[in-house]
């Protein structure tokens, strides 16, 4: 209790001392007292009062100052990123669903005639270029000079044997999509001869003849198939990074390679090359090719001979265009114009189509070129058009065989190359027959040869190829290709085609306010 100075007739003169020391100053007064001490002497009260005066105050200032300074900091940092970075902004826009699209007519027939004109398939010949792009280089003569090879040398003994590697085309994968798709038992021993064949039989100069570029690029394709890659596949890496060099070495100033399909196909070869590699030379040698291709372009979609400007659209030559642009696009290869170029192509295939089902050579037609047709429709996107469905149901007439072709015209094997994905992509019993016929026929067509050459580790080993008696293929090399590439079907097009083929996209008909779309279908 308080006392009362005013009833005590003799009040307490240490009162007030003693009250002074149980009172709290504000924070600014003892901040100030504080202040006032530390410059008093060291040796006096004052000084001593205040130095533990600091000391008590230190830590709620801390308190304040530490947090207020790291937020101030974080603050600067993410202005500073705001102003530098360039980040692109996405804005999405929501639009009302489209009407079914309303494909354009098919133009009129011309002739409906079932069989063929037989293209002279790999016969080069002098082509006038287009009048925008330099001239051709002959490609050199005698023999083919040596460069540094583009891919690195392999340093670890093994790595390339890949045990249960990872990967679209990798044994893991291969095995399970193989007994997915029902492949022979003997699938991979047949495709292993195969290989091995192409490896015994490949020139110094890293080619196969005879049509060099074109049969190179065939035998890439079926290397890359099995997943076997330059600089990394134990028993066969030398042999495709040899095939690689020869492609670029012989590549001319256009980035192109004179002939019907020697560029279209040698194209396909880097193209895919690039994806499972991503080696910068060769991107670069495969985004010349591209550009050539696409700059070669018709206004209708289509192509013709070594990209030579026209009105003909060959469907056999806009096949080995779209694969390449295909396999350029799937490789994430940047060229100006290369989606545009593969919107178009579809416009091009279908001045080809009969209404009935069926593609023509050069114009509506029922024979061989069908598959040819079918297959980049379902590549483009455009697996549900009309031109497919009637043309599936054309094809399943088809026999897949050896001994007697039953595809309409005179290149039975060149069709079925085309017509074995086609049926793989539509599923189901279609594929399912088909699968049936083709696996037996040409795993007893190989011919083989026994202990004809060594492997990694020196055992000797058969070979196998396949030789057709239609006189209109490079005999034997593109037939063991051909076959050899149908039998890895069932791996080897799901990871190139399958992510791709999930979203919808636009078939150009004409400028871009036509553009209409089209349902991907089951691939």
């Amino acid at each position: 209790m308080k006392p009362n100075p005013a009833n005590d007739p003799a009040p307490n003169k240490g009162w007030p001392v003693m009250a002074a020391l149980f009172s709290e100053e504000s924070y600014i007064k003892r901040m100030k007292n504080m202040f006032r001490g530390l410059h008093a002497p060291r040796d006096t009260r004052e000084y001593k009062i205040a130095r533990l005066e600091l000391q008590r105050l230190a830590a709620p200032t801390a308190a304040l100052v530490v947090p207020l300074v790291a937020v101030l900091m974080l603050a600067m940092f993410a202005v500073g990123r705001a102003i530098t970075t360039d980040r692109p902004i996405t804005i999405t826009t929501s639009r009302p669903e489209p009407p079914p699209p309303d494909l354009s007519p098919l133009p009129t027939p011309k002739s409906t005639d079932t069989t063929d004109p037989v293209p002279t398939t790999f016969v080069p010949v002098e082509l006038d270029p287009p009048t925008d792009l330099p001239p051709a280089t002959p490609h050199p003569g005698g023999d083919v000079p040596v460069i540094d090879s583009p891919f690195p040398v392999r340093t670890l003994p093994g790595a390339d044997q890949r045990p249960g590697r990872p990967g679209p085309r990798g044994p893991d994968e291969r095995i399970r999509n193989e007994n997915r798709f029902d492949a022979d038992p003997r699938n991979d021993s047949v495709i292993l001869r195969a290989l091995r064949w192409l490896k015994k039989n490949q020139q110094p100069d890293g080619s196969w003849r005879q049509h060099q570029a074109a049969m190179t690029g065939l035998a890439i394709l079926t290397f890359l198939a099995h997943d076997e890659r330059p600089g990394d596949s134990r028993e066969f890496g030398e042999t495709v990074r040899k095939g690689v060099d020869y492609l670029l070495k012989t590549q001319d100033e256009r980035g192109f390679y004179p002939g019907n399909y020697e560029g279209l196909i040698a194209t396909y070869a880097l193209c895919e090359t690039v994806g499972m590699t991503q080696n910068p030379n060769v991107r670069l040698a495969a985004e010349k090719a591209v550009a050539f291709i696409v700059a070669g372009q018709h206004p209708s979609g289509g192509f013709d001979y070594g990209m030579k400007p026209g009105d003909r659209d060959d469907t056999s030559v806009m096949g080995w265009a779209v694969q390449a642009l295909k396999a350029a696009q799937i490789a994430g290869i940047r060229v100006e114009g290369l989606d545009r170029a593969l919107k178009m192509a579809v416009r091009g295939f279908r001045r080809n189509a009969s209404p009935n089902g069926g593609f023509g050579y050069t114009e509506p037609g029922q024979g061989g070129l069908s598959a040819v047709g079918t297959l980049a429709f379902q590549m483009l996107q455009a697996a549900d058009a009309p031109e497919v469905v009637k043309t599936l149901s054309l094809m399943d007439a088809w026999k897949p065989s050896w001994e007697a072709p039953t595809a309409p015209g005179g290149n039975a094997q060149y069709y079925f190359y085309y017509a074995t994905q086609t049926m793989f992509h539509a599923g189901g019993k279609r594929w399912k027959r088909w699968n049936d016929m083709m696996k037996a026929a040409y795993i007893a067509a190989q011919k083989v040869e026994p202990r004809a050459i060594a492997d990694a580790d020196g055992k000797l080993q058969d070979i196998g190829w396949w030789e057709n008696g239609d006189q209109l293929t490079d005999r034997p090399v593109m037939d063991t290709c051909l076959a050899a590439l149908q039998l890895m079907v069932y791996y080897r097009y799901l990871p190139s085609f399958q992510p791709q083929l999930t979203t919808p996209m636009t078939i150009a008909h004409g400028g871009d306010e036509q553009d209409l779309p089209v349902n991907s279908g089951a691939l």
